[in-house]
């Protein structure tokens, strides 16, 4: 098993954010997280990369307890990481922020992936433009391509969808329903956006009120009674 969770409570203060969530992810799948704003699907993120510590239970990479690491450790494991808003340097260049996702990397001399510009060459075409001045869809892209510099093995997104356009979003779609079958990649997508979330993943989970309520595969998410009742705004 790639990454584990099991048992995961996460608070702030003495508010419980996540509580007892298991999931797991092997290699190479793609799941989701499903929920509506305030469930903890972004909490639950973020203690999977320790920006946050979980007050119980446990999350193991390939076997490897992460409880005490810093976020950088875990990163070296092969866990990459998209957050909310993206969160690009924008007074960097394009190339700048690409070149600080290398530094997960464990060679000498750490090179751009060539995947990176393969799968986003928009991203090439810009190398020296700021990324402050790119769109809203370029910039998605290049915090994509930054965390594929670390040459991870599982990426976690973090609501990828947030504030684009539909057509930029069916762009996105293609391009990671291509990343993860020529590459072997494995993704963890959370979102809002049920459509985006299971046409990329084949399977997911759904999070209310901090705890994981169901799960299954694409096609049992999309069930009607499933979406009015965890789903529906």
């Amino acid at each position: 098993m790639l990454l584990k969770v099991n048992g995961v409570s996460v608070y702030y203060g003495k508010s419980c954010a996540c509580h007892e969530v298991s999931l797991e992810i092997d290699h190479g799948e793609k799941v989701c997280v499903l929920g509506r704003n305030g469930v903890g699907k972004t909490t639950l993120l973020k203690s999977m990369v320790r920006l946050i510590p979980n007050r119980g239970g446990t999350i193991h990479v390939e076997n490897e307890d992460i409880d005490g690491m810093k976020p950088y450790e875990v990163a070296r494991l092969g866990i990459g990481y998209v957050p909310q808003g993206r969160m690009i340097f924008p007074n960097l260049t394009v190339m700048e922020n690409l070149k600080l996702g290398t530094t997960i990397q464990r060679e000498k001399i750490k090179a751009i992936p060539d995947l990176v510009f393969d799968f986003f060459p928009i991203l090439k075409m810009r190398s020296k433009q700021r990324a402050g001045s790119l769109s809203g869809g370029e910039q998605q892209m290049l915090a994509i391509g930054r965390a594929l510099s670390g040459l991870p093995k599982l990426i976690l997104l973090d609501e990828p969808s947030e504030g684009l356009a539909i057509a930029i979003i069916e762009e996105l779609i293609r391009i990671l329903k291509k990343l993860t079958y020529e590459t072997g990649l494995a993704i963890f997508l959370v979102e809002q956006n049920l459509d985006m979330a299971l046409e990329v993943a084949a399977r997911g989970y759904i999070m209310e009120k901090g705890r994981t309520v169901a799960q299954g595969d694409a096609a049992q998410l999309r069930d009607d009674e499933i979406v009015k009742r965890h789903l529906i705004v």
